[in-house]
């Protein structure tokens, strides 16, 4: 049996995404695909999410943030993947930094 490999996902998403319930769209999809990490929104007005899981769910919340809720208006989602470090053990909703 293999075991699982887990990785980052580090994104930023800009466009009409504060204030229309962004961060807790991202919550609400992360814990579905047990996904850890954080969501936040930035003083420049973009959202900045950090998360942690298998690729393939990773994959799918990347999906999620180009598309958004709708009450939003996602124009650019910049991301990285890189290794997982096992920083966090739940996904939650972060102040503004």
């Amino acid at each position: 049996m293999s075991e699982k490999q887990f990785h980052r996902l580090h994104a930023y998403v800009e466009g009409y995404v504060q204030g229309v319930g962004f961060r807790y769209f991202v919550l609400r999809v992360a814990q579905e695909h047990h996904l850890t990490g954080w969501v936040r929104n930035l003083f420049d007005g973009r959202v900045e999410v950090m998360a942690e899981g298998e690729l393939g769910d990773l994959n799918r919340l990347l999906a999620a943030l180009r598309k958004g809720p709708h009450s939003s208006d996602v124009r650019q989602v910049d991301y990285s993947f890189s290794e997982a470090r096992g920083d966090y053990n739940r996904f939650s909703v972060l102040s503004t930094g």
